[in-house]
């Protein structure tokens, strides 16, 4: 006869046996079935967040960081509708996370009883499976239902419970294994032969990659080599391409820079490999190129712009597939010319960024952000905030290969860098974690200090401090209106660490950034870093327009923001020197 156990304990149980080493979340009333079962589990643990929504990212982040399955838990109303905010991030990212939405008693559902909400509905448009348990038994078939979704459809998967149904006993049925190894998408043999053909009749073929050639690195550099393609990236494969790359042409986008722009504009064919790069308008005009979009999930193909063929496949098998088929081009006049047009267009931005920074006050932001790229781990692992340090993070912080570097980059939402990187160092305690977080962002959710002590987490909290929501107040100011209630008083962040117990420095004399910033780095455990920066540090070319920055998403030009590009001048220099032939 089967023993029997309650809900709580088998979901417990059940996630350690899956891989899943921690839940994010915050303890209380119907989830205390599943809190007291954490406690009497070994090989799982509780980490206690100041607020859902930190939970949601901080699983969002190690799910990213790992591809395994990551958990964060709510009780039941404000608990957990306080997820929502970090389950649309890991949703739209692909990170799959498990969030147990914990309930009011299932007799109590649709009373109005206190605290009552509909989390089944709530949940729905941020997740691909979300259902509530209506008994143990029942849980226990949706629990593997729930975290194979997840890791299949790589999202958010949601288990509504009931806190009396945690409280029920099972006698199982029990999850023996998961599916956790996903098989790559073979192309269809027909697309990938039409693919060949546009190929072998373009004279100049442009390369944009994205986040879906993370498994493809070396089967990107081998096309490009055979088609002396150049290579432009969105801000999801900057990490994964640019680095090491002789055929770099910088990045497209709001935050773009370099040649990408041109790149793309100029060649007869546009080849997206692994991208769902949302800025249609930087894409070009049906009738300029032949369009090609190659992606593992089919529902993204054409939903940014028309298409001359999609190909669904994944990028590394369709590219093994279409080498033999495709003929070497035996020209590189386009790749020398978008090569040494990124070089022309990375110098053209550097000197009003390097000269005499180490005696502007306040503090250039950019100076910062090169100067944490010179002084951080080769292992390094930097979240960005959503705004301005977006823009310090794409242009400065130099991949390697080793290094990992994101953020909010599809739900955009504020105050996300911190959270990630309570998850990131929760999940690789040795490794040096960096959250690169605007005052803004920190502000938002600055009671994550706490949890940052809580657990002693190896976290380094830089905070480009500049009284401002920097990049709200370019919108309004590139739109025309007067900049209103973007600005607001200095806060000493440093002291609110001291005050939390986080050993802190405050920075404010550009000379001594490089030796401060390295001591604090340099620091174990949790160290924040107060960089009180310029707010005005941010140029735009002088011609621009209303639509060009409204929402990240409207934009017409190849480059809005202006601003350094740090070592990758030096890489653009040496691809000419280096020109393939």
């Amino acid at each position: 006869m089967a023993r029997t156990t309650t809900f709580a304990q088998l979901l417990v149980t059940q996630l350690r046996d899956m891989g899943v080493e921690r839940i994010y979340g915050v303890v209380g009333d119907s989830l205390n079935p599943v809190v007291d079962a954490v406690r009497t589990t070994d090989g799982i643990e509780w980490v206690h967040v100041r607020n859902e929504e930190a939970g949601a990212f901080a699983a969002g982040a190690e799910a990213r960081l790992t591809g395994k399955l990551a958990v964060c838990a709510g009780s039941c109303g404000p608990g957990n509708t306080h997820l929502i905010q970090g389950l649309f991030d890991a949703h739209r990212d692909n990170a799959p996370v498990l969030a147990i939405a914990s309930h009011i008693p299932s007799p109590k559902i649709g009373t109005g009883f206190f605290q009552e909400t509909h989390p089944e509905i709530l949940f729905r448009e941020c997740s691909h499976f979300c259902e509530m348990v209506n008994s143990g038994e029942h849980g226990a078939t949706l629990l593997h239902i729930a975290a194979q979704t997840a890791i299949a459809k790589q999202g958010v998967s949601v288990l509504v419970l009931p806190g009396d149904v945690a409280d029920e006993e099972v006698s199982g049925p029990l999850t023996r294994d998961l599916a956790t190894e996903l098989g790559a998408v073979q192309p269809a043999p027909g697309p990938v032969g039409r693919l060949a053909e546009l190929i072998n009749k373009a004279d100049k073929v442009t390369l944009f990659v994205g986040a879906g050639v993370r498994d493809a690195r070396e089967e990107v550099l081998a096309l490009a080599g055979t088609l002396k393609a150049p290579i432009g990236h969105a801000f999801g494969g900057k990490e994964i391409i640019q680095y090491d790359n002789p055929y770099d042409v910088g990045m497209n986008g709001l935050l773009g820079y370099g040649a990408c722009y041109e790149a793309m504009h100029e060649a007869d064919l546009v080849i997206l490999l692994g991208t769902d790069f949302p800025y249609s308008e930087f894409l070009p005009e049906p009738d300029d190129a032949k369009l090609v979009q190659v992606d593992a999930d089919a529902s993204r193909l054409g939903r940014r712009a028309p298409l001359d063929l999609a190909l669904h496949g994944d990028v590394a098998l369709t590219i093994q597939a279409l080498l033999p088929l495709i003929k070497a081009k035996k020209s590189n006049r386009f790749l020398s010319k978008m090569l040494k047009q990124h070089h022309k267009a990375l110098t053209g931005v550097v000197a009003a960024y390097t000269k005499n920074v180490e005696k502007m006050t306040p503090i250039h932001p950019e100076f910062v952000a090169a100067t944490l790229d010179e002084l951080a781990d080769d292992d390094a692992i930097f979240t960005v905030d959503t705004g301005m340090c977006n823009v310090w993070g794409a242009r400065y912080i130099t991949p390697n290969g080793k290094r990992r570097l994101f953020g909010s980059w599809h739900h955009g939402t504020m105050a996300n860098a911190l959270p990630q990187a309570i998850g990131a160092s929760a999940a690789f305690p040795d490794r040096q974690v960096i959250s690169m977080s605007g005052d803004g962002g920190l502000g938002m959710l600055m009671g994550e200090l706490l949890t940052v002590k809580l657990h002693e987490l190896n976290t380094k909290i830089v905070v480009f401090n500049n009284s401002s929501l920097g990049m709200v107040k370019l919108e309004m100011l590139v739109e025309g209106i007067p900049d209103f209630e973007t600005d607001h008083e200095q806060v000493d962040f440093a002291a609110v660490a001291q005050g939390a117990g986080i050993p802190s420095v405050r920075i404010t004399d550009p000379k001594k950034l490089k030796k401060d910033l390295a001591a604090a780095l340099a620091t174990p455990g949790p160290m924040l870093i107060d960089v009180v920066t310029d707010p005005d540090a941010l140029s735009m070319p002088p011609k621009i327009t209303a639509q060009q920055i409204r929402g990240f998403a409207t934009a017409s030009t190849k480059i809005l923001l202006g601003g350094g590009v740090g070592k990758m001048v030096d890489m653009a220099a040496s691809n000419i020197r280096n020109i393939p032939r």
